[in-house]
């Protein structure tokens, strides 16, 4: 790819998770097309350096948190061009544990909580505090992290299905909000990716038993899912979402796009 070709040079760049998993491709990608990457995330030191992009520590489920995260961006870099809201949180849960033998892997206030603050309450307030940066500068770009699971559902991912619904109705909105603020909001949606280090031995156990299965019984067989036969690379996030926040997207707002190898309907 030419480096240049996205006009992403100098480019300040917001990604909120964007320490590990599908965030740090993200980072990756879009310092080596040149934007000056923002890795916000609760496990960085503000002021550290990590894959060629500063580091501000945050909580995005605290309205503070946020706002002095936008203030030490701003404080840096003198603005904000683009935020990917990218944070988030995902804790398989059955609605009812039928077979009674985990009721730990029933949904609960406590599971229910914690992902709508990251994946709904998170992308709310990061959203707020940048657009009103946004605003000051005469545009931006906000691209938010859904999920196929918004549009499909997700057997013993309910919760976190809504979650994802409910950033894909957040894009459509405020698209109509801020399109005439010259600011871009839009979203893009993985379906089945490449493992992450986020996606642990626990993790396993939990969506297993919420699907009836063992965790070496989950299914890594792509071929009968995805009609390009295999899962989807981070770095293929990574790009697609470099493109967005570019100007070479400039017409594309209030749309979620699928990036699931023909997995997902749109």
């Amino acid at each position: 790819m030419e480096k240049n070709w996205l006009g992403l040079d100098d480019k300040v760049v917001v990604v909120t998770g964007g320490a590990s998993g599908i965030g740090k491709h993200v980072v990756e990608r879009l310092v080596d097309v040149g934007a000056k990457a923002v890795i916000v995330d609760m496990n960085v030191e503000t002021g550290a350096e990590m894959d060629g992009a500063y580091c501000v520590q945050c909580n995005v489920t605290d309205a503070d948190s946020v706002k002095e995260m936008t203030e030490v961006v701003v404080a840096k870099y003198g603005k904000i061009d683009a935020l990917v809201n990218n944070a988030g949180i995902n804790l398989p849960r059955l609605l009812v544990d039928v077979a009674g033998e985990k009721p730990e892997y029933e949904l609960s206030d406590d599971s229910f909580n914690k992902m709508f603050a990251v994946n709904v309450k998170g992308v709310f307030l990061c959203a707020q505090a940048c657009a009103k940066q946004m605003l000051k500068q005469g545009g931006g770009v906000i691209v938010n992290m859904s999920s196929e699971s918004g549009k499909e559902g997700s057997q013993g991912q309910s919760a976190y299905s809504a979650t994802k619904g409910a950033v894909d109705s957040f894009t459509r909105s405020w698209a109509k909000e801020l399109g005439k603020y010259n600011i871009r909001v839009l979203a893009c949606a993985p379906g089945i990716m490449e493992a992450t280090g986020l996606r642990t031995a626990a993790y396993n156990e939990a969506l297993a038993y919420t699907r009836g299965c063992k965790p070496e019984e989950l299914s890594t067989d792509y071929t009968k899912v995805i009609p390009m036969g295999r899962d989807g690379k981070l770095d293929e996030v990574g790009d697609l979402v470099a493109y967005l926040v570019s100007d070479r997207a400039s017409y594309i707002a209030g749309t979620t796009i699928n990036i699931s190898g023909g997995k997902s309907r749109g």
